[in-house]
């Protein structure tokens, strides 16, 4: 038997492929009227059940490839249908959620979160903090400790950001050094035996 060359065989598998998708669009079209009643079941609205309807069927065709021929082609529909009114209801509820806080304060979105307020720092970190240049304690005092933004700091202190920007990270480093070093140099006290 002579061997058919891979341009046959792939047209082929391409007409089989397309007679499996036809085939399976022809028997999906029998269930339509029972998936209807499940999705306005679900819905309780006329125009929310054909919009589910609608979504079911085109995910059901763009992932047909998913469906093993033979097996039950209404139960994997059904799940299909169930999904994706679950998917809609929690991105309704996401939405309405999201809604609710825009009119509550309408500044909610462009507001960034609150980041947590430091209301202390320790004797060790404080003191560490004292013993930096001025130049470099206010800024990382400012920014670190106060939360300014850069240039909230850069106006306090009557220079250019990028000023605030290079001392508050030779700052920051030198306060590294500082601390990293009183650590290694803090011995523990003997125990008592």
């Amino acid at each position: 038997m002579a061997l058919a060359s891979p341009r046959v065989e792939t047209t082929l598998l391409m007409n089989r492929t397309y007679q499996v998708e036809f085939a399976m669009g022809l028997e999906l079209t029998t269930h339509l009227k029972s998936l209807k009643c499940r999705a306005l079941q679900l819905c309780g609205s006329t125009v929310e059940a054909e919009d589910l309807l609608q979504d079911t069927v085109e995910r059901a065709l763009r992932f047909q490839r998913g469906y093993e021929p033979g097996t039950n082609l209404r139960a994997w529909l059904n799940r299909i249908l169930t999904t994706v009114f679950i998917s809609k209801k929690r991105r309704s509820t996401r939405e309405r959620n999201a809604l609710a806080r825009l009119n509550a304060d309408p500044c909610a979105w462009v507001r960034p979160e609150p980041s947590p307020e430091v209301t202390s720092v320790s004797p060790r970190v404080k003191c560490a903090v004292d013993c930096l240049p001025r130049k470099f304690r206010d800024v990382v005092w400012l920014v670190d400790v106060g939360d300014m933004s850069y240039k909230d700091a850069a106006e306090q202190l009557s220079v250019p950001v990028g000023t605030v920007m290079s001392r508050l990270h030779r700052g920051r480093r030198q306060l590294a050094a500082t601390l990293s070093a009183n650590e290694s140099s803090v011995v523990e006290p003997a125990r008592a035996a």
